[in-house]
């Protein structure tokens, strides 16, 4: 008798549990263990030529496999891998295709992905191949943007005016970025829009200010090293006001020299350079030695500002503003100072990117604490691999050579 009291008493919670499991909101059912055999009635027929013709060669279970991964919306990640194969084959090109064709191509496929939206694997399919010709599309599109003339062959003694762009400090050289106004001097057939100067330490303009320099330049990967001044720099006055994307960039320079000019003077050394670079994402500074140290070591990830330091200033700003919202007597229970909490940290998360340098790994950081961020403001669940697929969809769209890069850290000063 008690041991079939016992047996009762187990039979009625398990089927109490499945009562409370199948009754609660949002939830799935839990199913009851049960023995799976073997394909075929035995371990060696999972290899057989008739047990994968019945798992894959049915139009049956094909079907109900599409079904579900449109059903469950498990479908956007695919889509995602498809776009970045489409880049992947484009920088397996021969040649430089044509943009127009490439258009053409990603718009009847697109077309042809509406049309047999109610076919359910030939949809699924035809959704892969727009990807494909997207991504193909996007990266075609990108390098017409970007093109522009090089030099093909070195040139000395040039004389180079312009706005300076970009200031990076290292330890014996510092060099800046120069967008080209005028530019004298022999063997310049193409005039580049850009070029990248190397200076002596401590003598790099700031950034937004229009200089002159007389520099000596050499074509990109040959070298691989930047342009040389020869002599001073001299500071003009501007022949034209820059405009307004120019403007804010200059400012954001300033901002990220002034502080890391400030974190360094209270902090010399290899500390202060890597106390810099976790604001504003510069390494040139860091000493070789330490650099390779810290690869090594395994921790080199931490010179990356990714999804680590996203989330830690995410978090703090959204702790500390709720908490401050919810010390006033009556605000927590009247306004929704969760919301309020979101929105600060998704301002603060994105003056960080801004001031960070705007990295590769630091947009996807964003972009996924971003959604993370607006699903609370709009009351919406968010999924892990659903933000993990828009992060890579919209780096991919804007920055779509990155599929080739290494994103989370930079490589050892080696290997680079």
């Amino acid at each position: 008798m008690p041991a079939n009291d016992k047996e009762n008493r187990a039979a009625e919670n398990r089927a109490r549990q499945r009562s409370i499991r199948g009754s609660t909101p949002g939830s799935i059912p839990w199913p009851e263990p049960r023995p799976l055999p073997w394909p075929g009635g035995s371990p060696g027929a999972r290899w057989s030529a008739a047990w994968w013709r019945a798992q894959f060669g049915s139009p049956a279970r094909i079907r109900e496999w599409a079904a579900q991964e449109l059903t469950a919306g498990r479908l956007l990640p695919w889509f995602a891998v498809a776009y970045g194969a489409g880049v992947v084959l484009y920088f397996t090109a021969e040649r430089e295709p044509a943009l127009w064709a490439a258009i053409t191509v990603a718009a009847l496929c697109g077309l042809g992905a509406v049309l047999l939206r109610r076919q359910i694997v030939p949809h699924v399919m035809a959704l892969g191949v727009f990807g494909i010709a997207l991504g193909f599309t996007v990266a075609t599109l990108k390098t017409s943007l970007i093109g522009h003339p090089v030099l093909h062959f070195p040139a000395s003694g040039v004389t180079v005016t312009g706005f300076v762009e970009l200031r990076e400090e290292s330890r014996h050289t510092d060099r800046f970025v120069l967008r080209v106004d005028r530019l004298d001097g022999a063997r310049l057939e193409d005039q580049p829009r850009r070029v990248r100067l190397s200076v002596k330490r401590g003598m790099a303009p700031a950034p937004g200010s229009f200089v002159e320099v007389k520099a000596s330049l050499e074509p990109p990967l040959q070298p691989l090293e930047p342009g040389f001044v020869r002599g001073a720099v001299k500071v003009l006055a501007a022949p034209a006001a820059q405009g307004p994307l120019q403007r804010a960039d200059a400012f954001v320079q300033s901002l990220r020299d002034a502080i890391d000019a400030r974190i360094r003077a209270v902090l010399p050394g290899d500390d202060g350079a890597i106390a810099a670079m976790l604001i504003n994402g510069r390494r040139d500074a860091i000493a070789p030695n330490v650099y390779d140290a810290l690869f090594i070591s395994g921790i080199g990830h931490v010179l990356s500002i990714s999804g680590y330091h996203m989330a830690v200033v995410a978090g703090l700003i959204f702790f500390l503003v709720r908490a401050f919202f919810a010390l006033i007597p009556g605000l927590a229970d009247r306004a929704p100072i969760k919301k309020w909490a979101a929105f600060a940290a998704l301002v603060v998360t994105g003056f960080y990117l801004v001031l960070s340098g705007n990295q590769v790994a630091t947009q996807r950081s964003f972009i996924m604490i971003g959604v993370v961020l607006v699903g609370v403001l709009c009351d919406r669940p968010t999924l892990t691999m659903r933000t993990l697929t828009i992060a890579a969809l919209v780096v991919l769209l804007f920055a779509p050579e990155s599929i080739v890069q290494v994103s989370r850290c930079h490589l050892p000063q080696r290997w680079r």
